[in-house]
């Protein structure tokens, strides 16, 4: 049976260069995002979220990533995976298991209460 002009819902893999091999995207990564979807993605703080901005840039990013992880830790030979490795992109070690991923979670529900608290 022939299709009937449906186009299927393909995602391009990125280019190697736009992966940063230790976690997140590079410059170009972030740049090829802008131009495909115009979202302005910034680096990830890497340092003490020692501002406002940083505590609610870093919480909201663990919470979202580790409450409920969308896969696993480490794959089939016990390599972190690239969502384990975006923590690490984020100056949080590499998480291991889902307990270590359930860990940075709370770190990050400690930094929106700061970011709260301080508002």
């Amino acid at each position: 049976m022939a299709e009937t002009g449906k186009k299927e819902n393909i995602v391009a893999p990125r280019k190697a260069e736009e992966k940063d091999p230790k976690g997140g995207l590079t410059p170009a990564g972030r740049a090829a995002f802008k131009a495909k979807e115009g979202a302005n993605l910034k680096p990830g703080v890497k340092g003490s979220a020692d501002t406002p901005e940083k505590m609610k840039r870093k919480g909201s990013f663990l919470r979202r990533m580790f409450t409920d992880p969308s896969g696993p830790m480490t794959d089939d030979v016990g390599k972190p995976t690239r969502l384990a490795l975006s923590a690490h992109a984020w100056g949080e070690p590499i998480p291991k298991t889902a307990a270590a991923a359930k860990k940075l979670a709370e770190k990050g529900k400690k930094l929106l209460g700061k970011y709260r608290e301080g508002k």
